[in-house]
């Protein structure tokens, strides 16, 4: 018989996850509103709401009151597709990510003057894309959707009025889904697609440990350090309507699948510095680790049928490197209600050009936010934030796979930007 090779992606579509979701649909930095109006600058510095838990847990020791903050992100993200080619033909309109709502919430309550603790409820990851059903890329991509949520319970310790430090275990709970199509051999024209859906989800454990220095009255520097994600995704590859030959008949099996997964550690450090009762600057730089990917492998296991087209371990190479990210922002104080932020912020993609695919046509970006907290009372903060996100152009070369994968070649030019709203509700008792 001849083998036909499905090399399907559960796992790129979950490591996705953790790279920007707003950056082109996948890591989130959406986990703080009063954060996402100045470019996420002073992201483990500046500790102005309870959504330091997730920013820097070391800010905790400044906030002097108990306090909730809760809110929502939406992400619209827009793709265009310019100079497609397809030996096998098909539409390329792009569109590919769908809105997208990214919730958090956040609690923090002083013990004394030097012990806080809280939680913080909140989406580190994501991923939804979903081509058209006709896309001539759809043997590289169809549709992905995956979903992070994590739990963290916070203790905070301050020295003195100078020096706090903070920690945090992260309960990190995974789920992805993806499907993807294949050509049936022989004729793919009278055999029709194949249809290949995976799906599997975890529970892992991973820590946030941050400090928080006030260099001087003026100036806070801190320093955050998110800890790697050991996970391994269980669950299942459902196989529809795959013919080895246009002649035989189509084979529809399900077979169980594995796959071991460690998404990256990331350093923040930041500085958050007040010019006078008016201006605050922030700025800041985040480290990924994202060299650890250079490959993906799919364990799957339970099916003679799997085994026998050559479905038992699917590998893809990835070979992403190490990225660097960089954001200036400024608030001003208006008066005692309204204060009214703005931010700008570099980002690099962790793919290269040789092992980009439509799934994650992603590119180095440029983010440009603005913001607004107005406090009606000294107990309600509302914040307010837009961003609006442009990719540098990049192309995706995908020469044929030969007679073995059948996937046809496919390259085309991708335009990605995306915009951002977000809005939270912060309450002191």
């Amino acid at each position: 018989m001849k083998k036909v090779m499905i090399r399907s992606s559960l796992g790129l579509a979950v490591t996705l996850a953790s790279t920007q979701l707003f950056a082109s649909g996948f890591a989130i930095n959406e986990q703080s509103i009063s954060g996402m109006g100045v470019g996420f600058a002073g992201r483990s510095s500046s500790a102005e709401d309870a959504s330091t838990v997730a920013g820097n847990p070391a800010g905790m020791a400044r906030l002097k009151q108990e306090q909730f903050t809760v809110g929502a992100a939406g992400i619209y993200a827009d793709s265009e597709i310019d100079h497609a080619r397809s030996t096998l033909g098909g539409s390329n309109e792009g569109d590919m990510v769908p809105l997208v709502g990214v919730p958090m919430g956040y609690y923090v309550k002083p013990l004394d003057d030097q012990w806080a603790v809280g939680f913080g409820v909140y989406v580190p990851f994501g991923l939804a894309t979903d081509y058209e059903s006709g896309y001539a890329g759809r043997y590289w991509a169809d549709k992905s959707v995956v979903k992070v949520i994590t739990f963290q319970p916070t203790v905070s310790y301050a020295f003195n009025d100078k020096v706090s430090i903070g920690f945090g275990p992260t309960i990190n709970r995974i789920e992805g889904e993806l499907t993807s199509r294949t050509i049936n051999a022989a004729n793919p024209i009278s055999g029709g697609d194949g249809q290949v859906k995976i799906k599997g989800d975890d529970t892992a454990l991973g820590f946030n440990v941050g400090i928080l220095v006030q260099a001087t009255d003026k100036t806070r520097l801190g320093l955050t350090y998110h800890s790697k994600v050991d996970y391994k995704l269980d669950g299942d590859t459902k196989v529809r309507n795959l013919r080895a030959r246009a002649a035989l008949p189509a084979f529809n099996f399900k077979s169980d699948a594995s796959l071991d997964l460690t998404t990256p550690e990331s350093v923040d450090f930041s500085f958050t510095h007040e010019l006078d009762d008016r201006w605050t600057i922030y700025g800041g730089s985040t480290w990924t680790r994202w060299s650890r990917l250079k490959d993906i492998t799919v364990e799957n296991s339970g099916s003679a049928t799997a085994t026998a087209l050559g479905l038992g371990t699917i590998t893809e190479e990835q070979n992403w490197h190490d990225t660097w990210a960089h954001a200036i922002g400024a608030s001003y104080k208006l008066n005692k209600q309204w204060t009214l932020r703005t931010g700008f912020s570099v980002d690099q993609s962790p793919t290269n050009n040789h092992d980009r695919s439509p799934r994650i046509p992603s590119g180095d970006r440029r983010i440009f936010s603005v913001g607004a907290g107005y406090s009606p009372t000294d107990n309600i903060t509302l914040d307010f934030a837009y961003s609006y996100l442009k990719e540098e152009s990049v192309d995706v070369n995908l020469p044929s796979s030969g007679s073995t994968t059948n996937k046809g070649a496919y390259s085309a030019t991708y335009k990605n930007s995306a915009h951002g709203f977000g809005s939270s509700l912060t309450y002191r008792f």
